[in-house]
């Protein structure tokens, strides 16, 4: 890819990936993350910039200092939880940044902007496979504050002439096939890292019984009555990623579209930890906790548009992989 693409987040969880694959592909890239819950150490490749999007004047002078063709947005706060306690947190870092940062490269004359947006901007699923056509109704500030980027950026397009791709994630999972990238979130809210940390808990001597692992509700309306969620490895969302890219650089957009990044199957809780116990040898346990408010019993995408328009095919995303991934990423770090 004979680009210079700026990865603004590229120090977090996915976008430390995209930055690895962007500079594999060929691209010249350049990293901006103010490493609130990024880490240096996770930019592999290409140059980083400490700064923050509710500084206008720091994303600037990264556009002032290199041509950049196409920016990648990471840079958002991710937990439902947290955004219905800190709502002010989440509009201000991801609408006032993201405006910000979209401002920044209309003054520097750059208008392909691929940005990472989520399922939650649906809210609660009124069809067994959510299709891009589904109704955006999110029901807590977190979906709302992606969508109302989207909807920004769709408004810029016929303004401005704007070019973007948001990329609807389901449940991003798994870690680097390389072992070199993985998930450090803290606190960590994620399923599958729950669930290995549980089973390196327990391979360290420590007793079983005494698990912190929590599965919440056991009685929805699925077939062994805990959550499904549809899981999409972290590998197979930057390939969807790339692919945005190379249609935003070969001038295949004309305005605002939107894709679903999904497997079309879910997984349920008790799938997902009975997978892990093959994969980790470890008998991990859990507890049953009271549901959490508002978690729907099933979330799973239709991926329909972005296989047919990006050519996009999950290729790690069945649930034996990204299991094995996570698993040979924790484990090198056990007693780090």
């Amino acid at each position: 890819m004979d680009a210079t693409v700026l990865v603004v987040g590229g120090a977090g969880y996915i976008g430390s990936h995209m930055v690895k694959m962007l500079a594999r592909a060929g691209a010249r890239v350049v990293t901006f993350d103010n490493l609130s819950r990024g880490h240096a150490d996770a930019v592999v490749s290409g140059c980083l910039y400490r700064g923050d999007l509710l500084a206008p004047a720091e994303i600037a002078t990264v556009f002032a200092r290199h041509p950049i063709d196409l920016v990648m947005h990471f840079a958002a706060y991710c937990y439902v939880g947290e955004s219905v306690e800190f709502p002010g947190m989440y509009y201000r870092n991801n609408v006032v940044g993201s405006l910000n940062l979209i401002d920044a490269m209309l003054e520097a004359g750059v208008s392909r902007l691929v940005f990472s947006s989520t399922c939650a901007t649906y809210g609660l699923p009124q069809t067994e496979l959510m299709s891009e056509s589904h109704p955006q109704a999110p029901v807590n500030p977190y979906g709302r504050s992606k969508l109302a980027i989207e909807q920004a950026m769709s408004d810029f397009a016929t303004a401005y002439g704007f070019e973007g791709i948001a990329l609807r994630y389901f449940n991003a999972a798994g870690c680097d096939p390389e072992g070199k990238l993985g998930e450090r979130h803290d606190p960590e809210t994620h399923l599958i890292p729950l669930v290995l940390r549980e089973a390196l808990r327990t391979s360290s001597g420590a007793k079983r019984g005494d698990t912190g692992l929590a599965v919440y509700g056991d009685d929805f309306a699925t077939p062994d009555g805990t959550c499904i969620r549809d899981y999409v490895h972290v590998q197979d969302l930057c390939e969807a990623h790339l692919l945005a890219a190379r249609r935003l650089l070969n001038a295949k957009v004309e305005g605002f579209e939107a894709y679903n990044l999904g497997t079309e199957r879910g997984c349920s809780v008790k799938e997902v930890i009975a997978a892990a116990r093959q994969v980790t040898g470890e008998d991990i346990r859990y507890r049953v906790a009271a549901r959490r408010s508002g978690d729907p019993h099933r979330l799973v995408a239709s991926a329909t548009k972005a296989r047919k328009v990006l050519g996009w095919s999950p290729r790690f995303s069945d649930l034996g992989t990204i299991l094995d991934t996570a698993w040979r990423y924790f484990s090198s770090r056990e007693g780090l």
